[in-house]
């Protein structure tokens, strides 16, 4: 067994493809994080990574060990997260991903608080969610269809998506795909099963290729920012921008939106009953996405 502190730093530079950022993430120095995954190969006999110019990819030998670590690193969190839980009955758990998370169920988590203050909800943030993590937390919010064996699932937020900017950007004003595909798009490629500029405009049966020099993100958090900080126009998912549009902050490009068919699930294991206080959570998860559409 390699040391523990080599698998985190391993699973960091993975999933941020950067020494200096998984450094940073795990406060130390970046000389340590290299030093850690040099032992971690070298116990390992392979190269875990390719270095490049900027950052560095998971290695073949890499990708396959990283599929294996990360559920059992996610398994090794959150067994440590039931146990604590178990100490206090009104501890709920919840998976989600970093964009359902920030943009929809913290906003409203200090709503659900004043109604249940004797409840405490700890959210699990993470982009790499698979069904088999379900049974380690209480609840869970699953992308997809919502046919998932052994679990409950209840649909919540309808996956609905369009193009949003900055007030005053260029091209605000476009309103046909063919405008639109000629403006300045900032690109998503995303490891997990996430729609992009291709697929949005195959939706509509328009052909889109992007071109090399456009600004490209690899989580829809950063594409969601840059489009805030006026760098051009970004795909968004309703449940987050909706409240944004409203409010003024970032502008429709087009009416063209993409109603997918699939959703954000709620969903728990089938062979272990909700606590009371994970049931009082996830009426109220279903209540807020009806009122808030």
């Amino acid at each position: 067994m390699p040391p523990l502190d080599t698998l985190v730093a391993f699973e960091s530079v993975a999933r941020l493809q950067s020494f200096t950022r998984a450094a940073a993430e795990l406060c130390v120095t970046q000389s340590a994080v290299s030093k850690q995954i040099r032992t971690l190969e070298q116990a390992l006999g392979v190269e875990l990574f390719t270095r490049q110019a900027r950052g560095v990819k998971l290695s073949p030998s890499g990708l396959m060990y990283h599929d294996e670590v990360l559920p059992a690193l996610h398994r090794i969190h959150t067994a440590g997260q039931r146990v604590s839980a178990t100490r206090a009955a009104n501890t709920v758990t919840v998976l989600a991903t970093h964009a359902v998370s920030q943009f929809w169920l913290f906003p409203r988590l200090l709503g659900f608080s004043a109604i249940h203050p004797e409840i405490t909800v700890n959210i699990n943030a993470t982009n790499d969610i698979l069904p088999f993590m379900v049974p380690d937390c209480d609840l869970a919010i699953l992308y997809g269809n919502g046919d998932w064996p052994g679990l409950v699932s209840t649909s919540m937020i309808a996956e609905v998506i369009y193009p949003v900017a900055l007030p005053g950007s260029p091209g605000t004003q476009a309103s046909t795909l063919d405008e639109l595909a000629n403006l300045p798009l900032i690109q998503l490629t995303s490891a997990w099963d996430c729609m992009e500029w291709k697929d949005w405009f195959a939706h509509f049966n328009h052909a889109y290729q992007s071109p090399k020099s456009a600004p490209t993100f690899n989580q829809l958090t950063l594409t969601y920012a840059a489009t805030l900080q006026g760098a051009g126009i970004s795909l968004a998912w309703d449940f987050m921008a909706a409240d944004t549009v409203r409010k003024g902050e970032l502008v429709r490009v087009t009416e063209f939106a993409a109603v997918t068919g699939l959703a954000e699930y709620v969903v728990h294991d089938a062979g272990r009953p909700l606590s009371p206080a994970a049931t009082y959570f996830k009426e109220w998860l279903l209540q807020e996405s009806a009122r808030t559409g």
